[in-house]
């Protein structure tokens, strides 16, 4: 239940309360584009780094130099956690890149953010977001390797970054909404389904358990903690997490206060849309913002079809995140928190793995 000395206000203000129509026709504010000169200090950076035949799993600002755009990204790290949360860099022309080109200016970028953390109890810290062919309605699948649309979402790390390397035929766009936004919205409607949210609710693992706990964990879809507001979303998860005997079963207002809650992040006038462009990387405050992906028919060359970077980091000068989150990310602590970290994981990258 909300906590009467510490709840949210009726209604959030700022940044990134945003709707989606206006930032539909104010791309401005989020679109940034990289200039000749910037694309050469990325390039030189990158391939220094490259010939140090360093581990890039492991590159650090150190490693990565950017005497003009490291001002830059430290300004982006603030206009995510602080700003609208979120911001497109267009102009990185990848398309005459190696991959391992690609991988380390886009690990070397995100070591100006913060700290790459795990994506999957492989340990790798370089997603790739692909169709692979695998069941989307299998319990044990990550949606991202399916062309089928993703749903609203929060991934399990501060931020989530995006490269895209290739797009694919048909669809694929990629939508945010503010979750402040959908709040606002819950509290002027439906106040009742939206007390709800701020209880404990089971969301499925998919098989990549800690050890020691339970294949779910059971965080709030809506967490306010010294003064923000946080959110941990995954519809399909908290529905497949039903399969497990000792998780907390969904009653009517849950499912209720769950399909609203959907129902506003899928409202136009709240969501917008991109269509990301080959070499334009996204990055995405999980915090603030449900983001999403359209599905997509891919091209039917296995060169041609759709295919993104990953990363997940945790940021420096980040929000406190309340002890319920050492649930999914393991630590609390700001800059060390996040990923998904099994008995057996050993961070590691793969630049043409699955």
């Amino acid at each position: 239940m909300i906590e009467n000395f510490d709840k949210p206000p009726q209604v959030i203000v700022g940044p990134s309360a945003w709707i989606g129509e206006d930032m539909a026709t104010n791309s401005d504010v989020w679109l940034t584009k990289l200039t000749e000169q910037d694309i050469h200090e990325l390039e030189t950076a990158a391939n220094n780094f490259i010939d140090s035949s360093k581990n890039i799993g492991e590159i650090s600002k150190s490693d990565f130099p950017l005497p003009t755009l490291a001002i830059r990204f430290a300004k982006l790290r603030k206009t995510l956690i602080d700003g609208i949360g979120f911001e497109v860099i267009r102009g990185l022309p990848v398309t005459g890149y190696s991959q391992e080109l690609s991988a380390t200016i886009f690990c070397g970028i995100g070591a100006h953010l913060g700290k790459a953390r795990s994506q999957n109890a492989k340990g790798h810290i370089l997603g790739h977001v692909r169709d692979i062919g695998v069941n989307a309605k299998d319990t044990n699948t990550r949606i991202y390797q399916t062309a089928d649309r993703q749903t609203f979402h929060t991934d399990s790390a501060d931020l989530v970054g995006l490269m895209c390397l290739k797009t694919a035929k048909i669809g694929g766009k990629s939508l945010l909404v503010s979750i402040e936004s959908i709040y606002n919205e819950m509290q002027a409607t439906r106040p009742d389904l939206l007390e709800i949210l701020f209880e404990p609710i089971a969301t499925d693992r998919r098989g990549e358990v800690p050890e020691g706990e339970k294949p779910y964990f059971e965080i709030p879809v809506l967490n306010w903690f010294e003064g923000k507001l946080t959110g941990m979303y995954q519809r399909q998860y908290i529905d497949s997490a039903q399969r497990f005997e000792t998780a907390k079963r969904l009653t009517a207002k849950h499912v209720e206060a769950l399909d609203y809650f959907d129902s506003l992040a899928n409202d136009k006038r709240l969501n917008f849309g991109m269509q990301l462009q080959v070499g334009d990387m996204q990055f995405v405050y999980n915090h603030s913002q449900l983001h999403d992906r359209e599905g997509f028919t891919d091209w039917p060359e296995l060169d041609d079809r759709r295919h993104l970077f990953r990363l997940w980091l945790s940021l420096e000068n980040d929000r406190a995140l309340p002890e319920v989150f050492k649930q999914r990310y393991g630590s609390i602590e700001i800059g060390e928190r996040g990923g998904i970290i099994t008995k057996n994981t050993k961070l590691t990258l793969e630049i043409d793995g699955q």
